[in-house]
């Protein structure tokens, strides 16, 4: 697998503008994972961390689905990985975590999103509420966390791939 990346056209639209970018972020994401078997996406920054290239994935498939299935379309999607046992479940990996598993995952909840924020305008507000605020969220504050949420986990992403393999790069 080869991923590409291309930046959103200059004189986009809005709308084309934001989804342009969170695509982009998404697939830096990916390609910061590409080529790496599953032992070296479990590895962790350093001690204490417990941070890897393949709990970032699996955030991410949280963070979408939370998002966008939870709270703009209000659906009925519980958690993946986590539980109010293991809050930050999507991090406590074991050898049974597979590359395969969380892309598929991660790749399922992108499609769940594009399908949900597809039937809402910019300016539309959220069918559902954050569960711990109540607050409700226009598609266009949606669109613009999940580009911020994305780019600073791409930051970790750096330094978790150059921590693997030396790699360094966009």
């Amino acid at each position: 697998m080869t991923t590409e990346r291309r930046e959103p056209a200059t004189d986009a639209d809005e709308r084309t503008m934001l989804e342009g970018w969170l695509e982009y972020h998404r697939l830096t994401l990916a390609l910061k994972c590409e080529g790496l078997t599953d032992a070296q996406l479990r590895t962790a920054s350093a001690a204490p961390s417990e941070l890897t290239l393949l709990g970032l994935v699996r955030h991410m498939a949280e963070v979408e689905r939370s998002w966008y299935r939870r709270v703009l379309a209000a659906q009925d999607a519980g958690p993946l990985y986590y539980s109010d046992a293991d809050p930050d479940g999507e991090f406590h990996l074991t050898e049974a975590d597979t590359w395969q598993e969380a892309y598929g995952t991660w790749q399922a909840e992108i499609e769940a999103a594009r399908r949900a924020a597809a039937g809402f305008a910019l300016d539309d507000m959220s069918r559902g509420t954050h569960s711990r605020t109540g607050e409700r969220f226009s598609l266009r504050w949606i669109h613009t966390h999940l580009i911020e949420e994305y780019a600073r986990h791409n930051g970790h992403a750096d330094l978790l791939r150059e921590r693997v393999d030396g790699a360094t790069g966009e």
